[in-house]
């Protein structure tokens, strides 16, 4: 595969840079509300998960006692 030149390669990238969509303001608040939701949500299962195995483990500890 050939190299193109530094003039086709401009040319190249100004075209793939115009096909960009950038979100709207809407879309992007939309998506950082649901960021901040789903990382609360995972947060308080892994606190869960978290609390239930120090349990276990804490119990298994005092079994050696």
């Amino acid at each position: 595969m050939a190299k193109p030149g530094i003039g086709e390669f401009v040319n190249q990238v100004k075209t793939e840079a115009g096909k960009i969509v950038w979100p709207t303001g809407r879309e992007t608040v939309q998506t950082t509300i649901m960021v901040l939701i789903m990382t609360t949500l995972l947060a308080l299962f892994f606190l869960g998960v978290d609390t239930v195995f120090n349990a276990i483990v804490s119990w298994l500890t005092s079994l050696a006692r």
